[in-house]
C-alpha cells in the first residue's frame, strides 16, 4: 500500500459522473425497482457522520450525505461523491509539495431540498468538523489541515500544515462527508451536540429521509434531486435495525425477507451451511483493516463522581508500576487461535491477528508475531506471581489490597459471548477475576450512554473498527490529544485514554514524513507500541464486509475501505 499514493498520482480514474459499476447499471431506471429492505442488526440511533460513533450510525447517513469521493475496492479513491475529478500530482490537483489539493467539483449538484450545492458547502462542513468544540468524531481527520477555502463555487481547496503524503485525508470516504451550509449553520461549535439536522440531514446523496425512529428504523425515499436521472433505481429504502446477527442471516439466507443483511458475526459452524444452502442470498465478505479487538483502560472506571473514567485518573492495576506487567499477562492469557478458528471459521470470516494496523502488507509489522503467539494462562500466573501478585483462597490474585478484578463489555453479539466466554475462562487460569457485561449495540455504539464504549467505564471492552487505506488519521486517535472524555462528550478516538510521548512522538513523525518506505517504518513502530505495551490486544483480523445480499440484487461494488453503502446508488435489481 506504499504504492497506493503513487497510484494515486499517475493511474487514470474512475471519469467524472461515473462509478464502479456504471455501466452494469446502465439500463437501470431511477425509481422503477420497490423498497430495498437492508437489515443492520445493530440499529442506527444518529445520521450525523461527523456525531457517529458506530458503523451503523455511519453507513446509514451514507445514503444521504457524501463525500468528495469514496475508496474504492484496491484502496484508491473513486469519483462517484461530490469531485468531478480525483485530484492527481499528474492533472495538477496535487501541489508538487504535497501541501495544496484542488478539488474541482461537480456542476448542477442540488441538495435534497433543491437548493445547490457549492464549495461554501465544503468550507462549512471542515468549519464545522475542526472546531474542537464541535466534539465530532471524526476530527482526526482535521490533524494538519491548515484550511479548506472555495475558489470559487466550484472549486475547493485543502491545505495542509505540512507536506501530507496522504492527501486524501480531509473529505475522502466514510468521514468524509459534505454537510449543507444553510442546515448547520446554527450547530457550530457546542451547540453541534444538540443538533437537530442530525437526526434528518438535508444531503446530496441518493435518498433522503423521510421518517427516523432512533434505535428502530429509517426510511429513505428517493432524492429527486440527485444529479444522475437514471438513479437511485429503488423507489425508497427501509433500513431497519435491532434483533442480532443471526435472525440476520437468518433474514438473508432462509426467509429472503431483506435484500442487504449487514454483519452476520455469526458463528462460522452456523453461518457457513446457511450460506451454502440459501437460494435467496449470497454471503459475500471482503478483508480490509477491521480488526476485532480487546482496549485495555487506562484510568480508573470507578473513581467517584465526575473523575469517572477521567485522564487525570489512573487504573488501579493496569496503570502504574506493575500496569505493564499485568497487561502482557492478560495478553499472555488470551486465546486468540481457539476464537479464530472455533468462531470466525479459521479464514471464513476472520483469522488469528497480532497487528491492529493490518490489510496492508507493506503497513504489516512482524515484530509482534513471538509477542502474540505465546498463549499460556501457567506462565501468565507465574509473571504475576513473580512481581507479586499472589494467588488467594478466592482464586483471585491480588496486592496491596487491590485485586485483579475484571468488568469485561461488549455488545450483544452470540459470537462476542462466545469470545468472553473463552477469554474469562482462560484470564481465570491466571489468576483474574472476570465479570462479563453484553451491552445492546444501540446503546454501546453512542457517545451519552454510560455503558458504551466511549464512555469505557469498565476494565475491559471488546469490539471492531477500522482504518482509512492510510492509517495516519486511524493512530492518531491513541494520542493524548485525542483521549474521550467529559470535556469533548466523550467523542475523540483515545477510549483507552493511553498517553506515551514516544507514541505522540511517532505519530508527529508519520505526519511530517512523506518517504514512502520510511512512512511504513514508522507505522509498523507505531502498531508495535500499542501491542507490546498492550495498550489493545489484537484477537481476530475479521473480513470488513460479511454480509448476505439478495440474490436479485446488483451493482454492488463492496470496498474494505469505505461504508458498505459507498456506492448505494449503483444497486438495482
Amino acid at each position: 500500500m506504499t504504492a497506493v499514493l503513487a497510484l494515486a498520482a499517475c493511474t487514470q480514474q474512475t471519469p467524472a459522473g461515473a462509478s464502479p459499476s456504471a455501466a452494469a447499471s446502465a439500463a437501470a431506471k431511477r425509481g422503477a425497482g420497490g423498497d430495498l429492505k437492508i437489515l443492520y442488526w445493530q440499529a442506527p440511533t444518529i445520521l450525523n457522520r461527523h456525531q457517529a460513533t458506530g458503523t451503523k450510525d455511519a453507513d446509514a447517513s451514507r445514503l444521504i450525505t457524501e463525500p468528495l469521493a469514496s475508496f474504492g475496492k484496491d484502496g484508491l479513491p473513486v469519483a462517484n461523491g461530490l469531485a468531478a475529478e480525483i485530484p492527481t500530482a499528474a492533472n495538477g490537483g496535487v501541489s508538487a509539495d504535497f501541501t495544496t489539493v484542488t478539488w474541482k467539483l461537480r456542476t448542477g449538484v442540488k441538495w435534497s431540498d433543491g437548493t445547490p450545492f457549492t464549495a461554501d458547502d465544503v468550507v462549512a462542513t471542515f468549519t464545522y468538523q475542526c472546531d474542537e468544540k464541535s466534539a465530532a468524531s471524526t476530527i482526526d481527520r482535521c490533524e494538519g489541515v491548515k484550511s479548506v477555502t472555495a475558489k470559487d463555487a466550484n472549486t475547493a481547496v485543502v491545505t495542509y500544515k505540512e507536506p501530507q503524503p496522504f492527501y486524501y485525508q480531509w473529505g475522502v470516504g466514510d468521514a468524509g462527508t459534505i454537510l449543507q451550509k444553510a442546515q448547520y449553520a446554527n450547530c457550530l461549535g457546542a451547540k453541534a451536540k444538540d443538533c437537530a439536522a442530525d437526526q434528518k440531514p438535508i444531503g446530496t446523496g441518493p435518498y433522503k429521509v423521510r421518517e427516523f425512529k432512533a434505535g428502530d428504523v429509517v426510511t429513505y425515499d428517493l432524492n429527486e434531486n440527485f444529479r444522475d436521472p437514471n438513479k437511485p433505481f429503488f423507489k425508497s429504502v427501509t433500513f431497519k435495525g435491532g434483533g442480532d446477527a443471526t435472525s440476520a442471516a437468518r433474514a438473508a439466507f432462509q426467509t429472503g425477507d431483506v435484500d442487504y443483511a449487514w454483519n452476520l458475526q455469526v458463528e462460522a459452524t452456523v453461518l457457513k451451511p446457511m450460506a451454502q444452502q440459501s437460494s435467496t442470498a449470497t454471503l459475500t465478505t471482503v478483508y480490509g483493516s477491521s480488526v476485532e479487538r480487546i482496549l485495555l483502560n487506562f484510568a480508573d472506571p470507578n473513581a467517584a463522581g465526575d473523575a469517572r473514567g477521567e485522564p487525570t485518573t489512573k487504573h488501579p492495576f493496569f496503570n502504574g508500576p506493575d500496569g505493564l506487567t499485568v497487561r502482557k499477562a492478560l495478553a499472555q492469557a488470551t486465546d486468540r487461535v481457539t476464537v479464530a478458528k472455533q468462531l470466525y471459521g479459521d479464514g471464513l470470516t476472520g483469522k488469528p491477528g497480532c497487528n491492529i494496523i493490518t490489510g496492508v502488507p507493506d503497513y504489516e509489522s512482524t515484530a509482534t508475531t513471538s509477542f502474540c503467539s505465546t498463549f499460556d494462562p501457567v506462565a501468565a500466573g507465574k509473571l504475576l506471581d513473580d512481581a507479586g501478585w499472589k494467588l488467594g483462597s478466592d482464586n483471585i490474585r491480588a496486592k496491596g489490597g487491590v485485586k485483579l478484578k475484571i468488568l469485561y463489555q461488549t455488545t450483544v453479539n452470540a459470537v462476542r459471548q462466545a469470545t468472553q466466554a473463552i477469554m474469562k475462562t482462560n484470564w481465570e487460569k491466571a489468576g483474574f477475576s472476570v465479570e462479563l457485561k453484553s451491552v445492546p449495540a444501540a446503546t454501546f455504539f453512542t457517545n451519552t450512554s454510560p455503558d458504551g464504549a466511549n464512555h469505557f467505564w469498565s476494565d475491559v471492552e471488546m469490539f471492531t473498527n477500522n482504518s482509512d487505506p492510510d492509517p495516519t488519521s486511524y493512530l492518531n486517535g491513541w494520542t493524548t490529544k485525542q483521549i474521550a472524555q467529559k470535556s469533548n462528550n466523550w467523542q475523540t478516538g483515545n477510549y483507552n485514554r493511553y498517553s506515551d510521548t514516544t507514541f505522540d512522538g511517532l505519530i508527529d513523525q508519520l505526519r511530517a514524513e512523506t518517504d514512502p518506505a520510511k512512512r511504513a517504518t514508522i507505522i509498523k513502530q507505531a502498531n508495535d507500541n500499542l501491542i507490546l505495551n498492550v495498550v489493545i490486544i489484537p484477537i481476530v483480523t475479521r473480513t470488513q464486509v460479511t454480509s448476505g445480499i439478495s440474490k436479485t440484487v446488483k451493482g454492488n461494488v463492496p470496498t474494505g475501505w469505505d461504508s458498505e453503502m459507498y456506492n448505494i446508488q449503483d444497486w438495482y435489481k
